[in-house]
């Protein structure tokens, strides 16, 4: 007995002890002044610890072993604070002054290399802008940031149609069998497939677009760039914004975001929203209205320490697009009552039944884990899946004669495992491998008035007269042209429908070093292989009655469509291999200059039709690139300057014909060899706490050669690449004077010029758009940095343009016409808690 009291009372003074050796620290965060800094972060990070500062400027951290910590405290606009602390006691005061504010530029630091690395330090050319820009400019839309980014083009018809271009190559076909050129990734998941890759720019934390072939880093698709959006993730924080908005054509936007813990220091949440409508811009005679936007997006996160080295975060997006339809306005026949001006009102059949349903969702799992302080691994799983159907007028007019829809489906599941290393000494980098699989469809019904579609085929300039479509009852009773068909009936409906399959499997092994050779010079070398199993498919729907026109086009029984008989389906087997080489010499501590040499690669289509199947080469690019960055006055001034060179090979381009045998014929091509030659210059200032400063200025000579490679004459011989402004620059300020210690104005004015673009490779000059500027500007004050109200303008002054022309109509030798947006302008509210 007496030893079990002995027994009991050590163990409840080794629990008293071990009590006893827990502590913790209590504070007060103060500026310069005294004031309290409300929501300060303070943060012990061996332990991943933190708090954030009450109203009162104080924190405080329990449950806190007697040890020494190193505490960091940092605020928005302040330099960070770090000291260190012995706690030996249960209760330990620390207080701290944030003073010298400090400001630097937004975006500076990318993960390009797969890991976080400063811009100047990255041997790419690189645009990279962090959320306050973002935020600023009030970019949600690819087209609007793709303004600010040199190198970068994008057209969005809808966004279930975007083209995509860095330096002058375009990735913009919907054809599930063809992969894309520029690669577009959302926190690391690849979402490149044309009719799913527009997602909105909301509750964003960086967008990084690299230039150049980025195989290694990004995948196979990435033959020529890639856009990479990193998304605002769970933190162990409370906090949470909201914004509403409303304009002309009925604007109207929410977006915000709630972020809060739900298990302390172990389980974060964070949900984002964001829903922008407007009505469309050009009235449409027949019905509702056109180019409009509608879009409701969710985004939720969790992120779960699940110890002091391992992390997991989970991504679930969901976006619903339902605009109305894109104005395709003929411009060889004009509405009635109108003109062929693109910008003006337009008559397309069907009316309101034009438009998109769009939806688009992903879920994505990243799991990182330090192993050692130089190893740490990180897996990323996902599954994506879109669906979108889209109905539009082909010829732009009211005649009811080339009616299309356009049922697009995908969905993809990828794994990818990636060790990264760094010994803080010479050598750094990662290798691992992934794994991607997609599965697609693309189909697109045709709905026709045969009595309509013989005006386009025998009379097109009597398709419209005065606005009034020209009807055939019957085919014209004419043996001697028509046959044993002269004088047959035409149907007053018909429908018939292609659908084109893709199915993808790709499996790669990668790896990337870099290594100091000195204090100054850097060597990178990145090398990917890839084996894929791509297979192909096309089956025609036959019309619901047999189309006689097609008898004059070689599709009967339909009329545009050459039938299949069935589904015709290929498989091929691929190897591949790219790379890059790299070197990076740093000429003092804020200067730097690179080169490269890199090989990007678009995998080969496995083109098949009704009457063939084969395999169209993989094209190839070589890219050759110097450049200069720089980095200087404390981070307030980023200056970049680069030229680059490609040559590439098996150049593969989409043209659409019709053709007197096979009907509607839309299919990738190999039009050989073409060269480029660029420049671009950017640089960005913050000259003041909140106040700063951009411009940017890209050069580019792209065109096919006079020869292909095996020394013939090329169809397309010295033609701009579609797309493709010679000239492109933008330049704006962020001004934003104090008035008192809680009230502050800003004005942030913007402006963009392109030069000429051709929206086909074929360079009609009728089918471009000459150069053109746009003035935006937004304006408003902020109260106690926490409300904003804001006034905003785009296309100031009210240019008109247009954004694409040609496209299916121009098969038909009727091309067709987008306007640009005019001005828009509204009034937009923010508060942050």
């Amino acid at each position: 007995m007496k030893n079990n009291y002995y027994l009991i009372l050590l163990l409840l003074t080794a629990f008293t002890v071990t009590a006893q050796n827990k502590g913790g620290i209590t504070g007060q965060v103060l500026d310069e002044t005294g004031t309290p800094v409300i929501g300060a972060n303070v943060v012990i990070q061996s332990i991943s610890i933190g708090a954030v500062t009450d109203e009162n400027g104080t924190y405080k951290l329990d449950d806190l072993s007697y040890n020494t910590y190193t505490i960091t405290v940092s605020y928005l606009g302040y330099k960070s604070i770090k000291k260190s602390v012995e706690i030996a006691t249960p209760q330990t005061t620390l207080n701290f002054n944030l003073k010298e504010p400090s400001f630097q530029l937004d975006g500076l630091v990318v993960t390009a290399q797969k890991r976080e690395q400063l811009n100047k330090d990255v041997p790419i050319a690189i645009t990279s802008y962090g959320s306050d820009f973002i935020n600023n400019q009030g970019t949600f839309e690819y087209d609007t940031f793709s303004d600010y980014v040199p190198g970068l083009q994008i057209q969005i018809q809808s966004v279930n149609n975007p083209g995509i271009v860095v330096r002058g190559i375009t990735s913009d076909s919907g054809d599930s069998r063809v992969e894309p050129r520029v690669s577009v990734f959302q926190d690391g998941v690849s979402i490149s497939k044309s009719r799913g890759s527009v997602v909105e720019l909301f509750d964003i934390e960086r967008v990084e677009v690299l230039k150049g072939p980025q195989g290694t880093l990004f995948g196979r698709g990435a033959q020529i760039g890639a856009m990479h959006i990193i998304q605002n993730k769970a933190k162990n924080e409370t906090s949470a914004s909201l914004k509403t908005g409303i304009g002309n054509y009925n604007q109207f936007l929410v977006n915000g975001y709630v972020n809060t813990p739900l298990v302390k220091d172990k389980l974060f949440a964070r949900v984002a929203a964001i829903y922008n409508r407007r009505d469309g811009y050009i009235e449409n005679l027949s019905g509702g209205d056109l180019n409009g936007k509608e879009t409701l997006a969710l985004r939720g996160s969790l992120k779960y320490m699940i110890s002091d080295n391992t992390t997991f975060d989970f991504i679930a997006n969901w976006q619903q697009d339902t605009p109305p339809g894109t104005s395709f306005k003929s411009g060889t026949f004009a509405p009635l009552g109108g003109d062929l001006s693109p910008n003006s009102f337009a008559d397309l059949e069907r009316g309101k039944e034009l438009g998109l349903d769009r939806t688009v969702y992903g879920l994505t799992g990243i799991l990182k884990s330090a192993l050692n302080d130089n190893w740490d691994i990180t897996s990323t799983t996902a599954y994506r899946k879109f669906n979108s159907d889209e109905a539009f007028d082909a010829d732009g007019t009211a005649a009811p004669v080339l009616f299309f829809r356009e049922v697009a489906e995908g969905e993809q599941f990828s794994q990818e495992v990636r060790f990264n290393f760094d010994n803080d000494d010479k050598l750094s980098g990662f290798f691992g491998a992934n794994f991607f699989y997609e599965n697609g469809s693309q189909a697109v019904p045709f709905e026709v008035n045969e009595q309509s579609y013989l005006a386009l085929l025998v009379a097109t300039d009597a398709l419209v007269i005065n606005g009034v479509p020209t009807l055939f009852p019957n085919i014209p009773n004419d043996p001697g042209s028509f046959g044993p068909l002269a004088g047959a009936p035409l149907l007053p409906f018909n429908k018939e429908e292609s659908i084109n399959y893709g199915e993808n499997y790709s499996g790669d092994i990668f790896a990337d070093a870099s290594y100091d050779v000195t204090e100054k010079l850097t060597l990178t070398l990145g090398l990917r292989a890839t084996l894929e199993n791509s297979n192909a498919g096309l089956e025609v729907i036959n019309a619901d009655n047999p189309g006689l026109l097609g008898n004059f086009l070689g599709a009967f029984p339909n009329n545009l469509f050459t039938p299949t008989n069935g589904r015709i389906s290929a498989s091929e087997t691929f190897t591949s291999a790219v790379g890059r080489f790299a070197v990076n010499y740093d000429l003092s501590d804020a200067v730097t200059v690179f080169g490269n040499v890199a090989r990007g690669r678009r995998p080969n289509v496995i083109n098949v039709s009704a009457t063939e199947v084969n395999v169209l080469s993989d094209e190839t690019v070589w890219s050759y690139e110097l450049g200069l960055k720089s980095l200087m006055l404390d981070n307030k001034l980023q200056f970049d300057i680069n030229g680059y060179y490609y040559d590439y090979s098996n150049f593969q381009t989409t043209i659409a014909r019709l053709d007197e045998t096979d009907g509607l014929v839309i299919l990738p091509n190999d039009s050989g060899s073409a060269t480029a030659l660029g420049f671009e210059a950017a640089m960005q200032y913050q000259f003041a706490k909140s106040s700063s400063f951009f411009a940017n200025y890209g050069y580019i000579d792209a065109s096919f050669d006079d020869e292909d490679s095996d020394g013939n004459p090329q169809q397309l011989a010295g033609n701009t690449f579609r797309l493709t402004p010679e000239h492109s620059f933008s330049a704006g300020f962020n001004i934003n004077p104090t008035l008192s210690e809680k009230v502050a104005v800003f004005l942030r004015p913007t402006y963009t010029y392109k030069s000429k673009v051709f929206f086909e490779e074929t360079n009609l000059p009728n089918i471009s758009q000459d150069g053109y500027g746009l003035l935006n500007i937004r304006t408003g004050i902020t109260i106690q940095d926490r409300y904003e109200i804001s006034l905003y303008a785009t296309n100031v002054l009210d240019e008109e343009f247009i954004i694409d022309a040609g496209n299916t109509g121009g098969a038909f030798g009727i091309p067709t016409f987008i306007a640009g947006p005019p001005a828009f302008y509204g009034l937009q509210l923010s508060v942050k808690f």
